[in-house]
């Protein structure tokens, strides 16, 4: 075999041509035009970037893989992707970080309320299904706001400790809050959900789920008497002793299958003025050795308790307790999406010394991810629900430069036959593309 030799061109070519398909679909929701009626920080400079030139081209960015501020650089390298948005010069990663900084509190608050009730209000559909969830972002700097709390993973480390809202039904993030890393896991949760319930604005919110972390008196108390009727929830429970044992003398159970049985019964805490309804999952070990929830300690006859696995779900909900186990299974997916936020999004790496700024970095890493998923659902077209590093692969790695035709800007893109036709019907999908978005149940 010869020795394979290189040469160079003058010629500027992206990686990232199928980007393009999402400044058409930009274009078509009119971000621009959103982003400049938004309360942004003013520049001090008129030499600086707009504020719209510097959010897009974050958003771009993080579509692009970046996921921290000096993989920003990503898009400054490319002048094609200068092109197709049609900017003059392109910022340094410092320049975001300047930027961001001029964001505090109240700014975060206007700023982002107007943004996610904005979107949700062109988002047609109602009566969601709400995750609230909290995560560890694991801090190696000294950021304002990291603080040494609960980090299984980097145990004595510094983190921040954010909530985070997921409306299940068009798989979206509602709202984010960044937190000190010593807050616990329910802390703030009243103000968070009703900062969220004013972010969605008119939406109805049919079904709230958490996890054992928001398992408390005040939280149960606050979802039953909300405004004027009760929102309907299901909370993991944490098993204390006093649950433990209700757990141990169940008596009754129905069986769901091999290895796996239930319960519905009810249960009071002591500083709970009436009982409420817990529904009790068991799993044999044996039989269903991935099951989740915990084994029974503390107890005489442990013989009889460590062959199963339990769970329990306390919840206000009416409906057999078999369809409110299966409800609560769905909420695993939260999980998902904090992961795909964290390692394909950047999610836990977009941070910088001013607490606030990294909250509004963070919140604009949310908006890029629900972007996406409009991406998905409007242009796609597909209910698969594909993760960002398979649509890099498949939809946006595609090398690409640009040639003129005259007063023409012509993309040439580098595509097989067989995925032109597929490229081309995704490039008129526009002309098809309802917004506001009628998401299909």
């Amino acid at each position: 075999m010869k020795e394979l030799k290189i040469s160079f061109t003058n010629k500027e070519i992206t990686p990232w041509g199928g980007i393009v398909l999402l400044k058409k679909m930009l274009n078509h929701i009119s971000i621009e035009e959103i982003l400049s009626k938004l309360p942004l920080p003013k520049q001090g400079s008129n030499r600086g970037y707009s504020p719209i030139q510097l959010i897009e081209t974050f958003l771009v960015s993080v579509w692009s893989g970046a996921n921290k501020f000096e993989h920003l650089e990503v898009t400054r390298q490319d002048k094609v992707i200068q092109d197709i948005f049609g900017w003059k010069t392109m910022p340094g990663h410092k320049a975001f970080q300047r930027y961001f900084s001029k964001f505090n509190q109240s700014i975060n608050q206007r700023v982002f309320r107007e943004l996610y009730q904005w979107f949700f209000s062109n988002i047609k559909f109602d009566n969601y299904t709400l995750d609230i969830d909290s995560t560890i972002m694991t801090r190696y700097g000294e950021q304002e706001g990291s603080k040494r709390g609960y980090n299984p993973k980097k145990p004595g480390r510094k983190s921040h400790h954010p909530l985070m809202a997921f409306i299940a039904d068009s798989k979206m993030v509602a709202n984010f809050w960044l937190r000190p890393g010593n807050s616990y896991t329910s802390n703030n949760f009243v103000g968070f959900l009703e900062d969220t319930l004013e972010k969605l604005k008119d939406k109805q919110v049919g079904l709230i789920r958490l996890d054992s972390g928001f398992y408390s008196k005040e939280v149960f108390e606050y979802l039953e008497n909300k405004r004027t009727e009760a929102i309907n929830y299901i909370v993991a429970a944490k098993l204390y002793y006093p649950i433990k044992r209700k757990l141990a003398y169940q008596k009754t159970w129905l069986r769901l299958g091999d290895g796996i049985e239930i319960a519905d019964t009810e249960y009071q805490a002591m500083d709970w003025e009436n009982p409420r309804r817990m529904i009790i999952v068991r799993q044999e070990i044996k039989l269903r050795p991935k099951a989740s929830g915990k084994q029974l300690r503390l107890f005489e006859n442990e013989e009889l308790y460590k062959n199963y696995r339990y769970s329990c779900f306390i919840t206000n909900l009416k409906l057999p307790a078999k369809i409110v186990y299966d409800i609560y299974r769905n909420r695993a997916e939260s999980e998902n999406r904090i992961k795909e936020l964290k390692y394909d999004f950047g999610a836990e790496s977009f941070n910088v010394k001013n607490f606030w700024a990294t909250e509004a970095s963070l919140n604009f890493v949310m908006f890029a991810y629900n972007l996406v998923s409009l991406f998905i659902q409007s242009v796609l077209g597909t209910r698969i629900n594909q993760r960002m590093k398979t649509l890099r692969y498949n939809v946006f790695a595609i090398g690409g430069y640009i040639i003129k035709n005259g007063n023409q800007k012509v993309l040439k893109l580098s595509l097989g036959m067989k995925r032109r036709q597929w490229f081309s019907g995704l490039w008129y999908a526009d002309k098809f593309m309802h917004w506001p978005l009628v998401v299909d149940s």
